[in-house]
């Protein structure tokens, strides 16, 4: 193993934390760029014939938004404005643009764009747990152990993945300029305490297929709100303020710095060839003259300048970058409609934990209110409507569907007992909010009962979301891809597409 200077934080196979970020993630969880090419070489099996609708293939790109950790659906999007106090909570509920449509009184600047919407609040499964993997993949069933472990092969791929996949199997163009599946705004859950978890990878299709994740050039301007009352450590939060100046690039492996000469860089070079011989007996597909073709690939996209000038939100002006907020979310999703304009399939914008891992995010097992008051709401509530409104704008929402969507809910009635209040996991009743791309605007699909525990119609599973997005994005969600033993298998498990949301 290669190893590098600085901090020695192991994860769950070895590498340190330094050494993921130092060579872009690294096989064992990121992608390298020679990963990421040399690895799409294997053939993809084919496709079903596909089911066609005026729905099918309205969108272009996919935006998917995911608050990691989970958010309420009590203080978003289903309210329960009669239920008893210790139901409804602090935060109340305020009308929207849509008549007869409330949504938590945290949100009044996205209660002006519910009219480009849809809300569907009868999103139900039965694993109320940490599980992205669940809600991003076909996996069947879950449990809480898969979550520490990525590279698990009973884990399916990432929907990303999938996306990403079957474009190359249609377009035969294994490398676009710009990839096609990014993740932002760095690999989910590197930037805390405890080991990266499992979600957005791409199983058994292989790693060449993974997400390729930008890193984040900042720093937090503003202590975040406790995540627990014993907390020691106070966190200097990008989620809750980041200066205006901050970046995104390709993780290192990724990019050539301006200051580095051309003698450093085929240093670089040589290094991550001795790397890459390293494991080349694990990953290699083909015969190693194909090898050597997708290694000089990968060199000649880090000489490409298109995927670093969308990466580059300093190319935006100042009211464009103020009016999507000066916290990392709200940048990260700045970038991911300038990485939709370039030409990415399928850009992931993770609200991720910072610093510290447990009850990170939007996990209010403690400190609820004052989290959802002075953290977590603000910053959803102006970054959101700005996407969206600015998609609009360039004449994008239409082809661009943008999905907010999470693990679970949380309970229905809130424990008292921690300082601030909390709310706990619940995965029986919660909200997916979907638009563009063929999605309808103004609607409410399904409900739950009056203190928003159980869904009480239109049942939709999180594999139904995912399928319904496939079929969008142009794609058969019945599509066969082959698993780690060649099988087929649907590429979105047992989803099945939802028309009520369609337009």
């Amino acid at each position: 193993m290669l190893r590098f200077p600085g901090s020695s934080t192991t994860l769950c196979d070895g590498l340190t934390r330094r050494d993921l970020l130092h060579v872009g993630g690294l096989g064992a969880f990121g992608l390298t760029l020679s990963s990421f090419l040399r690895l799409k070489a294997a053939s993809p099996t084919s496709q079903r014939g596909l089911a066609k609708d005026s729905n099918f293939g309205r969108a272009k790109a996919c935006i998917l938004l995911f608050p990691y950790g989970s958010p309420p659906q009590h203080e978003t999007f289903d309210p329960k404005p009669d239920a008893p106090p210790e139901i409804q909570g602090e935060l109340k509920s305020i009308p929207t643009n849509v008549t007869g449509v409330r949504i938590g009184e945290g949100l009044p600047q996205i209660a002006k764009v519910m009219d480009r919407v849809t809300v569907v609040r009868s999103v139900t499964h039965p694993y109320p747990e940490h599980g992205v993997a669940y809600a991003v993949s076909g996996i069947p069933t879950y449990t809480p152990a898969l979550e520490t472990l990525p590279r698990d092969p009973r884990h399916w791929p990432f929907i990303g993945s999938i996306v990403d996949y079957l474009e190359t199997k249609r377009t035969g163009n294994p490398v676009p300029e710009v990839p096609r599946n990014i993740g932002l705004p760095w690999l989910l859950n590197s930037r805390t305490d405890l080991n990266v978890s499992a979600g957005p990878y791409a199983a058994f299709l292989g790693q060449g297929f993974d997400p390729v994740w930008a890193e984040f050039d900042g720093e937090g301007k503003k202590i975040a709100p406790k995540y627990t009352d014993g907390q020691t450590k106070e966190f200097m939060d990008p989620f809750a303020l980041c200066s205006l100046d901050s970046k995104f690039r390709l993780s290192t492996t990724g990019e050539l710095p301006a200051e580095v000469s051309a003698t450093r860089f085929e240093d670089r070079r040589s290094l991550l060839a001795r790397f890459d011989a390293a494991r080349l007996e694990s990953d290699r597909i083909g015969s190693a003259g194909g090898f050597d073709k997708f290694r000089e690939m990968a060199f000649s996209l880090v000489a490409s300048n298109r995927m670093r000038q969308a990466l580059d939100i300093t190319r935006e002006s100042l009211p464009v970058r103020t009016r999507y907020g000066p916290t990392l979310f709200g940048q990260s999703c700045l970038c991911a409609r300038r990485l939709v304009e370039a030409g990415s399939k399928f850009v992931t914008v993770f609200w991720d934990g910072f610093g510290q891992f447990g009850n990170c995010g939007w996990d209010t097992h403690n400190n609820h209110y004052p989290r959802l008051k002075e953290y977590l709401l603000p910053g959803f509530d102006q970054a959101y409507p700005a996407l969206l409104l600015d998609l609009e704008a360039r004449g994008l929402l239409d082809e661009t569907l943008v999905i907010w969507m999470s693990e679970h809910g949380r309970t229905p009635k809130i424990d008292s007992k921690p300082k601030g209040a909390g709310r706990h996991h619940w995965s029986r009743a919660y909200s997916v909010v979907m638009a563009g791309g063929g999605i309808a605007r103004g609607k409410i699909v399904g409900s739950t009962d009056k203190i928003g525990g159980d869904v009480r119609d239109v049942p939709v599973s999180p594999k139904d979301i995912l399928a319904t997005a496939l079929h969008l994005l142009g794609i058969d969600p019945h599509t066969m891809v082959p698993d780690q033993q060649g099988r087929p298998v649907p590429a979105v498990g047992e989803g099945k597409v939802r028309p009520e949301v369609f337009a």
